[in-house]
């Protein structure tokens, strides 16, 4: 150490007391190496509370000394063997968070602080400073017999000790009592009694008195409900370092529960619980970025690195929210495979939309399975359906009737489309289906038609399109044409291609509905411009024949094309009856021969 001794300091080195009083004279004016030179040189010489203060040199590195449990034990084991309470104490905590017997007398030089607790140590240690009425000591003894290894473990012992801990005034056994009197308070008596421990906890500034107290005022246990008083108590407690209490005090900044509402400071203490491993926290910074509130568009990029932390932390939401990102590639690059990885834990943790959005996702071959591995999603949904998750039964239904990692079976489907159809709009489609086509079930078009007019009435396409058929042909009820058209163009309305070559149909002629070509024409060029390859048929043949339009080879070309390439046959027939295509005539370049 580059500290040295002025000759006032060589002085008292030569008797261990005055060495220890000087040293202890420079350490309140700062002169830590010198003060730790003395030090050294009177516990050398028998000083106890020399060898004591010396070893706390060790635990915090002041003096020029590197950090070393080891060299503090080795210090204080003289002195607590003398019956030196503090050292006693120091020494139990330093077993109790992380350092070995074997490591205490070994003294290696500039170990790491912390490795394995040794907790018979530890309360070995600690029970020496306990009966000579050391209140932390006290405290640590019951602590450990609370939650130290199932050999010590003792619930009587450790409220005895709390108890005189608490009685000696000690902040932490004060806690420790509370803890243990709270979760069996079944009496207003009882409850008093644990929260009078947390008074006292939380006035010896105690963090975890703080946090506990707080949640006792929030949640009105056995004290009159007061949200600013918690807010208060949550506060002390985050700027002690409590991770909990960070996340609960940014969330009531973030709303102004209990305390003016101030989201840059609440958005800063969940970001700092969050950073600490806290799910919930996480989420809601999450949900801050892609719930943006300024009038910006959403930051998903920023979501995701906190949805991650939320995920990592078994947050379901999360999974399935970071998930879609990776599915849609939205803040993050497009990746089905990352996204399978994320939707399969949130579906693990019970999520039927991640289980849905999953196997919706399988069933596209949207993953790669040398990388993505099938998850067992019919287990799934068969698991949620027999929990009476109706979205369970519902997928599971699916899986049936298509065969998706299951055995076919149409009629059991049927029957539990038939039992979700009670609640999901899905389900009244799809069994609806099944009694139009008769699959899974006897044929039967008039309850088709009581099921897809259930389905209709949120307008939903499929079912729009299935029940304007029946509708069309007479089925199950009186023949409607003018009826079915109306439905066609409400589920062309929401996008629907089918339904939009079905106008096209329709307004052609025929059917019992008046021509209307223009109509006819347009709507084939929706349907053909999005991609339907019947619709781009129909079209070509618009332009090839003039109808509704001047006669168009070019555009007949085009559209003919189109479908030719999205595999409709006849579109050859057709591209070889139109007229070929002329050759651009030769220009003068304005050469003279």
């Amino acid at each position: 150490m580059s500290a040295k001794l002025t000759m006032a300091d060589k002085l008292a080195a030569r008797t261990p007391a005055k060495a220890l009083a000087r040293a202890r004279d420079l350490r309140a004016a700062g002169r830590h190496g010198r003060a730790a030179l003395l030090l050294g040189l009177a516990a050398e010489k028998g000083e106890l509370d020399a060898a004591r203060e010396l070893a706390l040199y060790y635990l915090s590195g002041e003096g020029g000394h590197m950090r070393s449990a080891t060299e503090a034990a080795r210090w204080l084991t003289p002195a607590a063997e003398a019956g030196d309470t503090k050292a006693q104490l120091i020494l139990a905590n330093l077993f109790a968070t992380g350092m070995n017997s074997a490591a205490a007398t070994g003294g290696l030089f500039g170990d790491t602080m912390l490795g394995e607790p040794d907790f018979e140590a530890a309360l070995s240690w600690a029970l020496k400073a306990a009966e000579a009425g050391e209140g932390e000591a006290m405290a640590l003894a019951g602590y450990i017999h609370l939650n130290g290894p199932e050999a010590l473990r003792d619930q009587e012992k450790a409220l005895h000790w709390y108890e005189r801990g608490a009685e000696a005034g000690a902040a932490a056994a004060h806690f420790g009592c509370a803890m243990l009197l709270m979760p069996t308070a079944e009496t207003d008596e009882a409850t008093f009694r644990a929260l009078a421990h947390l008074r006292k906890a939380s006035e010896g500034d105690l963090a975890g008195g703080h946090f506990h107290l707080a949640v006792a005022y929030e949640h009105a246990v056995g004290l009159e409900r007061d949200l600013e008083k918690a807010a208060e108590l949550y506060g002390r407690a985050a700027k002690a370092g409590l991770n909990e209490a960070q996340y609960k005090y940014g969330a009531m900044l973030l709303r102004g529960v209990g305390i003016t509402r101030n989201a840059q400071e609440g958005e800063t203490w969940l970001r700092r619980a969050a950073l600490g491993g806290n799910g919930p926290a996480a989420m809601m910074v999450a949900t801050i970025y892609v719930t943006s509130d300024d009038g910006l568009p959403p930051n998903y990029a920023e979501a995701a690195i906190w949805f991650h932390i939320a995920a990592e932390k078994d947050m379901v939401q999360a999974a399935q929210a970071l998930g879609l990102l990776y599915l849609l590639g939205q803040g993050v690059p497009r990746d089905p495979d990352e996204a399978a990885k994320w939707l399969r834990k949130a579906a693990e943790l019970g999520s039927s939309g991640a289980q849905a959005t999953y196997a919706q996702a399988l069933a596209k071959g949207r993953f790669n399975p040398r990388i993505t591995e099938p998850a067992p999603v019919a287990e799934w949904f068969e698991q949620a359906a027999r929990q009476g998750d109706r979205f369970g039964l519902y997928n599971y239904a699916v899986c049936l009737a298509e065969g998706f990692g299951i055995d076919k079976d149409e009629a059991k489907a049927a029957e539990l489309f038939l039992q979700a159809a009670e609640t999901i709009i899905d389900a009244q489609y799809r069994y609806g289906l099944m009694l139009a086509e008769g699959r899974g079930v006897e044929r039967d078009y008039e309850q088709a038609r009581f099921w897809l007019e259930k389905a209709c009435t949120i307008d939903a396409p499929l079912a729009l399109n299935a029940l304007a058929t029946l509708y069309l042909h007479g089925l199950g009820g009186p023949k409607e044409p003018q009826k079915a058209l109306g439905m066609f163009e409400r589920a062309a309305a929401k996008g629907n291609l089918q339904a939009m070559f079905a106008l096209g149909a329709l307004l052609g002629g025929g059917n019992g509905l008046e021509a209307d070509r223009v109509a006819s024409l347009a709507w084939y060029r929706h349907a053909a411009q999005a991609g339907h390859n019947q619709a781009a048929l129909m079209l070509g043949k618009y332009y090839k024949l003039g109808i509704a339009t001047a006669p168009d080879s070019e555009a007949a070309r085009k559209w003919f094309t189109q479908a030719r390439d999205g595999g409709m046959a006849e579109a050859q027939a057709e591209l070889d009856s139109l007229p070929p295509l002329v050759a651009p005539a030769a220009q003068d370049c304005g050469v003279q021969g």
